[in-house]
């Protein structure tokens, strides 16, 4: 039998677990109501959510230079001069090659489906004996494929070409991202002063909880997605000689960021270029993708990113597909950072409360003087 703390202990977790199902549910279903409203805030607070991640993750390099006895104004202007003057370089390099390459895939995609209609053709006559009710489901999976991937490659066009909204993006970021690394601390203190005395301890903990747990995920993630996308690059085009080699890496690096499933998403854009020239190249691109996610699983990202999250496979599983019933590919990527964070404080939440318990029995069970 349970005693009654313990029992009041299960309750209370099973009715935040409760109530957190009953808000994701109404999450999911009032959607395409509060869309265009999350649209409108997503755009205009956008920048500022990218800009203070930038700040957040650079800032620990700006403490570690300030160490060797550099200002830390001075340490701030290195470290921003060097992120944004690579970041522009890439991006005067990049950016052009990856808009030639949605183009002139947007442009070969109907010859590309062409291509994939004669497989399908071919494979149906080699699976003549299934019902036909099994080919007429697949003819609808392909025909959803073919339009998601039709309407995908028109939003990334359109995208694109909306130079100037692109433009006050990327002006506005590096001026945000200045005044957060010169002003951190400063903002810190700034957020302290507006949480209730009382309080201001344990949200500190949790802070310092999120930090240690997050920070370096998030870094060593960012590191092995760099890596992933390089690897990824060089195979592709120089080895393998790919087309589309610049976006196919860069898909597998941003899917990579996606625990589980990412490699197997990322991989599927390349398999199905391979499938356009040979069944070799497809063999010879598994193969490839397989070395890359051996040599990332089993060498970088146990010493890069760690275990700092520990939380179990099923939960992290359960919040990708929520992630991506809700938000698509942005929400599996930002699923185990969310979960993350909530994990940290419900357990500190669960300390602060079991602490305030003891205390009050403790106070209770004191003698009167």
């Amino acid at each position: 039998m349970f005693n009654s703390r313990q029992s009041l202990n299960f309750l209370y977790f099973l009715l935040i677990g409760i109530l957190l199902f009953l808000f994701f549910y109404l999450m999911i279903k009032l959607f395409p109501f509060y869309k265009a409203v999350f649209l409108l805030f997503w755009h205009v607070a956008a920048p500022f959510v990218i800009s203070c991640l930038i700040a957040y993750l650079l800032y620990p390099v700006v403490q570690a230079i300030h160490k060797y006895h550099i200002p830390k104004g001075v340490a701030v202007l290195i470290i921003y001069l060097l992120f944004f003057g690579l970041t522009a370089y890439f991006i005067y390099r990049i950016y052009p090659m990856v808009v030639v390459q949605v183009r002139d895939l947007n442009e070969q995609f109907p010859q590309l489906m062409k291509m994939y209609e004669k497989m399908i053709y071919q494979f149906y006559e080699y699976t003549s004996f299934l019902p036909e009710n099994v080919h007429d489901k697949f003819d609808q999976f392909l025909l959803r494929m073919e339009n998601t991937l039709d309407q995908l490659l028109e939003r990334l066009m359109s995208g694109f070409t909306k130079v100037f909204d692109l433009i006050i993006f990327l002006t506005v970021i590096p001026v945000l991202v200045f005044y957060f690394l010169k002003d951190y601390e400063k903002i810190k203190k700034y957020g302290k002063q507006l949480i209730p005395s009382r309080f201001r301890s344990p949200c500190s903990q949790i802070w310092h909880a999120i930090d240690d747990s997050l920070g370096n995920y998030i870094r060593g993630q960012l590191i092995v997605c760099g890596f992933v996308s390089l690897t990824s690059f060089v195979i592709f085009k120089f080895l393998l000689q790919l087309d589309f080699a610049l976006l196919l890496a860069i898909i597998m690096g941003i899917t990579n960021l996606i625990p589980y499933f990412g490699p197997i998403i990322g991989a599927v854009p390349a398999v199905a270029i391979g499938f356009t020239i040979s069944g070799n190249m497809v063999v010879f691109v598994i193969l490839s993708v397989f070395i890359i996610q051996l040599i990332e699983s089993n060498l970088l990202s146990p010493y890069i990113v760690g275990k700092s999250i520990n939380i179990h496979p099923a939960a992290i599983i359960f919040a990708l597909l929520l992630g991506g019933q809700l938000f698509g590919v942005v929400g599996m990527i930002t699923a185990v950072p969310l979960m993350t964070i909530l994990k940290v404080i419900i357990k500190h939440l669960f300390i602060w409360k079991d602490y305030h318990s003891t205390s009050k029995q403790e106070r209770d069970s004191a003698p009167l003087s």
